[in-house]
């Protein structure tokens, strides 16, 4: 190690020993042999494996039309979302298989996939995904029951007498 004796030695020192980090290098789309991107999705206790290709804005949820599967209009917003916060409604087709939880998680869970499947596809289109808070993973879950509690907190009605 060389003899360090001034502030402008050390500069030195530290700038030759750690060279500058160059910039982090573009993110590439990640497609398969059919032009899809595939992520998966999580909320509560749902998992949605989501795939999205260039469409008309078909969205298909275990085989049956998103306005089937999720009826109610909420729910129906939730998976929209993604598209609307990337400025790309009606651009893409959505294939989805989801399973477990009920239908609000189940919802959450496609919504997570499509921002990710999104963002594998499109790369710019991360920023604003980020942004909005769509691709992370909401670890919120129900808490198991525990021996001798009614639920997973609660405790049995006391009784004096």
């Amino acid at each position: 190690m060389a003899d360090i004796k001034s502030l402008d030695d050390l500069k030195s020192a530290v700038g030759a020993a750690a060279p500058v980090a160059e910039a982090a290098a573009p993110r590439t789309p990640v497609r398969d042999k059919l032009g899809r991107s595939y992520a998966t999705g999580k909320r509560k206790d749902a998992v949605a494996r989501v795939w999205v290709k260039p469409g008309s804005g078909k969205v298909t949820v275990n085989g049956k039309e998103m306005a089937a599967y999720f009826a109610r209009p909420v729910l129906q917003m939730i998976l929209k979302q993604p598209f609307t916060i990337a400025n790309v409604e009606g651009q893409f087709d959505v294939y989805a298989t989801v399973s477990g939880g009920g239908l609000s998680g189940q919802a959450g869970a496609v919504k997570h996939g499509i921002s990710k499947a999104l963002q594998l596809y499109e790369p710019a289109l991360r920023g604003a995904l980020k942004a909005a808070g769509f691709l992370t993973r909401d670890s919120r879950v129900v808490e198991r029951k525990k021996y001798g509690k009614a639920k997973a907190r609660r405790s049995f009605q006391f009784s004096k007498r």
